[in-house]
């Protein structure tokens, strides 16, 4: 079985690029936790460590938590957010992920923003 490698086109290379210096803008200002940081046409990714750097982001950001099973007693806990509207009004998406192992106390101001 043979896979083949795909390629960003070049438009998609700068929406990419657009995305991660927004994200990096913000952080210059908002000192938040992003140790791992994926750009991507769409979003910006960002993993952190704990539940803690989560409810930071969800302070200083808002927006809506999902809660997915990630399985062997995991759960993925990612923060729907977005930079602050740009010049332009558009705003790049950012979601902001942590492990956290099932049935850890989570802080009620965090649990509050998990969707239904």
């Amino acid at each position: 079985m043979k896979t083949e490698t795909t390629f960003p086109s070049l438009s998609e290379y700068g929406l990419i690029s657009d995305n991660r210096v927004a994200v990096e803008a913000m952080l210059d200002y908002l000192p938040l936790p992003a140790p791992t940081m994926i750009p991507r046409a769409d979003a910006v990714f960002v993993t952190v460590a704990d539940l803690d750097d989560l409810g930071e982001w969800l302070r200083a950001r808002g927006g809506t938590i999902h809660v997915s099973s990630a399985a062997d007693g995991l759960e993925l806990w990612t923060l729907l957010t977005a930079t602050p509207l740009r010049a332009d009004g558009s705003a790049v998406p950012v979601r902001v992920s942590v492990p956290v192992p099932m049935g850890e106390q989570v802080m009620d101001h965090i649990r509050a923003a998990v969707s239904a």
